[in-house]
């Protein structure tokens, strides 16, 4: 992942910070219709996991640490169907996660909607929603821009 490639929110910083308002109002969104930084955050993990987004996973993970996620949840994301970590709302929201990220195979189909909507209200679905769309348009960027993932310092030296 050496190769320089165009860095779109240097390029074009008016688009890359009209995204960034975006997923601030996002944010609000998510925080007035009931869905804590918590939930986004794996939300968030898991798009940028599935889109294979190493940059914005290490974002927000960070931000999953910072909302009091620990490691035994943020190792079994990726691994959620299997796992008995997750609540009735988070394996929802992680399931949405999927099918927003993956919209191109059959879009969110009836199933998904009914057994999500069984679990959230319309406001937290529309939340849950945006935040996938947000994420997915982030990690798209991030991902053609090839943006680095270096070793953290205090790893470096480790």
């Amino acid at each position: 992942m050496s190769e320089t490639r165009v860095h779109l929110s240097k390029t074009e910083p008016a688009a890359y910070q009209a995204l960034d308002a975006f997923s601030k109002t996002v944010g609000q969104i998510c925080a007035a219709n009931g869905i804590d930084d918590r939930l986004k955050e794996i939300v968030m993990i898991h798009c940028s996991q599935l889109n294979g987004c190493a940059y914005c996973v290490r974002i927000h993970v960070d931000r999953a640490v910072a909302a009091g996620v620990d490691t035994d949840v943020l190792t079994q994301i990726s691994t959620w169907r299997e796992s008995g970590v997750f609540s009735d709302r988070e394996r929802a929201a992680l399931e949405l996660a999927e099918a927003f990220t993956f919209i191109s195979e059959g879009g969110v189909s009836d199933d998904v909607y009914d057994r999500v909507g069984s679990v959230f209200t319309e406001k937290e679905y529309a939340a849950l929603s945006w935040a996938c769309v947000s994420i997915n348009a982030f990690n798209r960027i991030v991902i053609a821009g090839r943006y680095p993932v270096p070793p953290r310092t205090s790893q470096a030296q480790a």
